[in-house]
């Protein structure tokens, strides 16, 4: 059966949709977070060195298995096996990746649904409507059903446009939209009191706690998860590469506008954690730690906009929009897994899959949304802390361990001709049979 994929028109097509599916909400609101419970500078220094030590070669690693393949995750990784428990592993790992993108995407949607409700509220504000401005910012079932509904449909309609219509033609908006909108309240945050305390903390390392057991651990998991590694994501992005592209450029290309992006939502998040500090919020508790940890974005933030008057609605409206881009930009990364999958392995329309998909995605998020207190931490920590690390451990071991070296080494020199004699072919081969899977392992050892 012929299935016509698709794929990204340009470079810049491909960058900016696998950079917006590595930024997403864990590396606007979780990098800082993580920073500020870490030692600051300190964090960011290894953060930044682990990024390129580990997370790249992993994430190459994925993108080759899907250009190699040209298929979903499950052809993909079949293609590269020789014998029958090979190929059966093989779909172990490619379609536990595919389920573990649709167990993100349910909680992940109704998080970005509370993204959206806020950056409803100050419009709500502005027109007086002071009831429907309360509704949308107070937990209720009402109120999470209908916002995790909207965002669902949003990532449907995008996904079910396809590749270039869809996923390249919304990335290419939305992404320098998200980067603007940082730049400006990074901008403003600056003009603020306590900022300069911020920044001093976010940027001056202490190197005492360079090498904190805790602190490594914290900032390798962090690196890990930055660029939407175990999910089936960057195989599937990695087949719609043309073969004329150099993915070694490709790959570095991505983890440096993520990486950055994440340093830029440091550069804003901590310093605003400060200036709310410097109002009288409390944000750490007398032993150093965050009071509110990972929700410290919907208690601390509003009550500093608060705190700067009618300007402070517009400040809340650009951050939320921008959390709420952040978050569609991922949704569409991890809906593509499952749908590619369907589309190619069971011959169904993208239309018909996309929209069967999501909505059952959507079901299992209502499921959630009914038992939040209880099943809302549950899934994200056995899909985040558990599922991914597994699957990209998996990716690596094929990639270092059953895919010969001789079609590896072809694969990448498909525009890339000099490779070979590179840096990158002497390091990076047994760097991945070996370094990356053990690192992961240790990030996995530690989640237990």
């Amino acid at each position: 059966m012929a299935v016509s994929r698709g794929g990204f028109s340009s470079r810049m097509g491909f960058i900016m949709a696998a950079a917006g599916s590595a930024v997403g909400l864990g590396n606007i609101w979780g990098f800082p977070t993580q920073t500020a419970s870490n030692g600051g500078a300190a964090f960011v220094l290894v953060y930044l060195v682990l990024a390129f030590c580990l997370a790249y070669p992993a994430f190459m690693a994925e993108l080759l298995i899907g250009r190699y393949g040209q298929a979903n995750a499950v052809t993909s990784l079949q293609k590269m096996s020789r014998t029958l428990w090979q190929k059966r592993f093989a779909f172990v790992v490619g379609f536990g990746g595919i389920i573990c993108a649709a167990l993100i995407l349910s909680f992940y949607g109704i998080i970005a649904g509370w993204m959206m409700s806020y950056a409803i509220e100050p419009l709500f504000l502005l027109a007086n409507m002071q009831i429907s401005a309360d509704w949308v910012i107070t937990h209720s079932l009402a109120r999470n059903l209908f916002f995790t509904s909207v965002f669902m449909a949003l990532t449907i309609v995008i996904i079910r446009r396809g590749v270039e219509n869809g996923i390249e033609k919304w990335s290419k908006r939305l992404m320098p939209l998200l980067i603007g909108l940082m730049v400006l309240l990074t901008s403003y945050v600056f003009t603020l009191d306590g900022a300069s305390e911020g920044l001093e903390a976010y940027l001056n390392p202490d190197v005492s706690r360079l090498l904190d057991p805790n602190l490594l651990i914290s900032a390798l998991g962090q690196a890990f998860f930055s660029l939407s590694l175990g999910t089936s994501v960057m195989v599937i992005y990695g087949s719609y590469i043309s073969k004329k592209e150099n993915l070694v450029t490709l790959g570095a290309q991505v983890t440096l506008i993520d990486v950055s992006i994440a340093f830029l939502a440091g550069l804003l998040i901590i310093p605003a954690m400060y200036v709310a500090q410097a109002q009288g919020v409390a944000i750490f508790a007398e032993d150093g730690s965050l009071i509110s940890g990972s929700s410290l974005v919907f208690t601390v933030l509003p009550t500093l906009f608060d705190s700067m008057g009618g300007v402070g609605l517009f400040v809340a409206l650009a951050f939320f929009v921008l959390m709420s881009i952040a978050a569609l930009t991922s949704s569409i990364s991890m809906l593509e897994g499952p749908v590619s999958y369907a589309v190619e392995r069971h011959n169904l329309k993208r239309e018909t899959a996309t929209t069967v998909i999501g909505l059952i995605i959507l079901l299992f998020s209502v499921v959630i949304v009914f038992n939040l207190s209880f099943m809302l931490d549950f899934v994200a920590i056995l899909a985040t802390q558990y599922w991914q690390p597994i699957i990209a451990m998996l990716c690596c071991v094929f990639v270092g361990w059953i895919w010969h070296r001789s079609e590896l080494l072809a694969e990448i020199k498909e525009g890339n001709d000099e490779v070979e004699n590179s840096l990158f072919w002497k390091v990076w081969p047994w760097y991945t049979k070996f370094v990356c899977p053990a690192a992961i392992a240790i990030v996995f050892i530690h989640s237990l």
